[in-house]
């Protein structure tokens, strides 16, 4: 009797042991949902977080620049205008908004100008990318504030912005926008006064080519109500700029000559321009060959 009581207790626990152990993996199912059920809430109630309105005006100049990776330089005139619209009118806000600090140890105006360009683009990603150039320089009783830009996207297509803000009295206003040439970067150098008192700078960048840069070159002259062009050159293979005292020099080669030297394997040579600085704009002095280029 026993032995049967036995039997019969051991065929009964192994008849319960599957329950036995679903029974405990519900428990341990219950007590981890109990355990998560805080948190899962605490995810469902957590809001995205909200961008700055800085943040999302970035977020919005990137949504629009990456428009530009398809298209050819040609076809870029619509998006990049309307970019250039949103920055310029941005700028202007801004520029009103934050006057120059007139503290001793105080950051030059031109960076804070350059930050704030750089903050609007900050959202861009590779393969686009944006190039800021800026000055402030004062003129009279006025301050002339340079606010440019580069942006580029593949690997040639390029287009530049310099936009002239003049801060008088306590107000800034658009003077000019200026795109200078296409596929090259902003680079500025400042010139003397003429007898006028015009504020003339001289604009330069290069464009990447086949085998060298090629180097722009324009003179502006403002007069406190118009940007004027006094001169400029454009495309100069391999050029290389130098401003001193009253001399602009450009450096470069003629790029028949180059592909010929190169065929024949000879050295190509260089040749020097150098201008004058004149109240009317540049006087040419010289143009001639240099020693040639060692390879």
């Amino acid at each position: 009797m026993i032995f049967h009581m036995e039997i019969c207790q051991t065929r009964s626990d192994k008849n319960n042991s599957p329950r036995r152990l679903w029974a405990a993996r519900l428990a341990a199912l219950a007590a981890a949902v109990l355990f998560l059920a805080p948190g899962i809430s605490w995810a469902r109630k957590k809001k995205p977080q909200q961008l700055t309105p800085q943040e999302a005006f970035a977020q919005h100049i990137a949504v629009q620049a990456a428009q530009l990776y398809p298209l050819h330089q040609d076809d870029s005139g619509p998006i990049a205008g309307n970019i250039q619209k949103l920055v310029v009118d941005h700028l202007q806000d801004w520029l009103t908004q934050h006057p120059p600090n007139d503290k001793p140890m105080a950051t030059p105006y031109s960076v804070d100008v350059r930050r704030e360009l750089e903050s609007v683009f900050s959202a861009v990603r590779y393969p686009i990318y944006a190039w800021p150039a800026t000055f402030a320089e004062p003129w009279k009783d006025h301050l002339l504030i340079g606010a440019g830009y580069t942006l580029g996207w593949r690997t040639f297509e390029r287009v530049n912005v310099l936009a002239l803000f003049d801060r008088s009295d306590g107000t800034v206003k658009l003077a000019a926008v200026s795109n200078f040439f296409p596929r090259v970067d902003l680079h500025y150098e400042f010139l003397p006064a003429p007898p006028s008192g015009d504020f003339r700078f001289l604009v330069y960048g290069t464009r990447l080519g086949k085998s060298h840069p090629r180097l722009s070159a324009e003179l502006y002259s403002f007069d406190g109500q118009e940007l004027k062009s006094l001169w400029k050159t454009e495309d100069v293979y391999d050029g290389k700029l130098d401003y001193e005292n009253d001399r602009v020099t450009i450096d470069y080669m003629k790029e028949d000559e180059f592909v010929e030297a190169v065929t024949y394997k000879r050295t190509p040579p260089r040749y020097r321009v150098i201008y004058k600085i004149t109240p009317q704009g540049f006087e040419l002095v010289t143009n001639e060959q240099i020693a040639a280029q060692t390879q």
